[in-house]
């Protein structure tokens, strides 16, 4: 059920990225997303006359309008540039395998969302997407502040993926009342300065539990939701790294920089300022003294999260690793993936210009942020900045994890067999938090030498059909 939750969560998430940012809307690589003058609607070409421009979009959810929504920002201008949108469906469990059916028997569909799980690099080396270098020009005003980012995404030289935009996994919401009431600084307000790191997180989380009262019916705890892989991405380490001397991913779970965000998390865990229960969202997870709710913004936001007028919420970003050169953090990118034989080059170019011109393009981004506060009027403009426009933060450095794109057992979440139902990689990183049946907690040396041999064995078999994809 935890995991049905999960996966909802997930594409709603996507959903939300695609209405609010479209209407104005991995290796160990990282980058800067720079804010640039570009073009307007009128420097996108039309469809040339006698081109094919109805796409086929195979995937779990519509980009076309459902029910009473409103039409996206970017399929509008798609629909006056001469293009239109047929959408196949497919389930978020099977969608690979659907396309990679559809591609085998020579019928592929046009264009396929982009997700962390399995899209790069492995399922572009099995040949179900093709390079975009032939239809999209990095160097223009259109593209240039997204080729850093698009270069963490190349194979033998050729781009496969065109970052439209970003958004955030995850971010810490709390009640400022709440903060007041403590006599401790404000997240926010220690972000704003950069002093918001872990021991400034700690030190919150330890005032809040212990002033709470031996006898309350819900004990106070420090944090809850998705934050343990963002912890470990502020070191600047992934699990899985890229080394380009080599031109192998290498396996990177002895590194000492891990192996301290793993303590940071086990002691917090044992300390009891971890709380693992699963929330639907913030309002619910403050009801459980939860202090600080760390979830993609979805879960406070729409008719069923938003708060109301007596709530006074704020959100912060995962604290910064104190001992790191840089504020490294991990953005969801968005992009739209041209499918392996698809023929209509002037139609999915089209597209991908029309997205990433609505997403980009100030007068679409403010038109989505004014959309936005229609339906959650009790959020500040700090709050959705940080939340929905994380491509111009220019204190995080992105840093993307290749290993969420390797092979099944180590990436792919739709097909574990472990209790958690997670893949090696996302297990790994969350697991410092969790204990067993009988209640122990494993460290990060038990985890990292429980798996591994089986991360050196994915690795070998990847490595050796990397070589053979790029014949080096």
């Amino acid at each position: 059920m935890i995991k049905a939750k999960k996966l909802l969560a997930i594409a709603l998430s996507c959903i939300t990225c695609l209405s609010v940012a479209a209407c104005g809307k991995d290796d160990e690589s990282s980058s800067h997303v720079d804010q640039i003058e570009v073009p307007d609607a009128e420097s996108i070409g039309a469809i040339p006359e006698g081109e094919d421009g109805e796409l086929e979009w195979l995937s779990y959810f519509d980009l076309n309008p459902v029910g009473k929504a409103e039409s996206s920002a970017e399929l509008t201008l798609f629909k006056q540039k001469g293009g239109s949108i047929k959408y196949t469906r497919t389930s978020s469990m099977n969608k690979f395998e659907k396309l990679a059916a559809r591609v085998i028997a020579d019928d592929p569909p046009d264009i396929f969302w982009y997700e962390q799980g399995m899209t790069f690099p492995a399922n572009c080396m099995q040949n179900m997407f093709q390079p975009v270098d032939s239809i999209v020009d990095f160097d223009s005003g259109l593209w240039a502040n997204v080729k850093e980012s698009a270069d963490q995404f190349v194979l033998n030289g050729e781009h496969y993926v065109a970052p439209i935009s970003f958004n955030m996994t995850s971010v810490i919401t709390y009640d400022v009342d709440r903060i007041e009431e403590l006599g401790v600084d404000d997240p926010y307000e220690l972000y704003l300065d950069g002093e918001w790191d872990w021991d400034a997180m700690k030190e919150i989380m330890d005032a809040w539990v212990s002033s709470g009262n031996e006898g309350d019916e819900t004990p106070r705890t420090g944090v809850n939701g998705w934050f343990h892989t963002f912890i470990f991405r502020t070191t600047g380490e992934t699990i899985i790294k890229y080394d380009e001397e080599s031109g192998e991913y290498i396996n990177n779970l002895y590194n000492p920089e891990l192996e301290r965000a793993a303590a940071w998390l086990y002691d917090i865990s044992k300390e009891g300022l971890v709380s693992t229960q699963w929330y639907g969202d913030c309002g619910e997870a403050f009801q459980a003294n939860v202090l600080f709710y760390s979830m993609g913004p979805w879960a406070s936001t729409g008719a069923e999260h938003t708060p109301d007028e007596t709530e006074n919420w704020r959100n912060v970003l995962v604290p910064r690793d104190p001992n790191a050169d840089k504020y490294y953090y991990g953005l969801d990118t968005n992009a739209y993936m041209w499918v392996k034989g698809s023929k209509k080059n002037a139609a999915v170019k089209c597209w991908l210009e029309c997205a990433k011109l609505t997403n980009t393009d100030q007068s679409y981004v403010e038109l989505a942020k004014q959309k936005f506060f229609v339906n959650n009027p009790h959020w500040t403009d700090e709050m959705y900045e940080l939340a929905y426009n994380p491509q111009a933060n220019d204190v995080i450095t992105i840093l993307n994890d290749p290993g969420y794109g390797i092979s099944t057992i180590l990436s792919d979440n739709d097909a574990a067999t472990n209790d958690t139902l997670e893949a090696v990689i996302p297990y790994l990183y969350s697991s410092v938090s969790k204990t067993d049946e009988n209640g122990t907690q494993m460290t990060w040396a038990q985890l990292r030498d429980s798996y591994n041999n089986t991360v050196n064995t994915e690795l070998k078999t990847f490595n050796d059909k990397l070589k053979a994809f790029t014949g080096k």
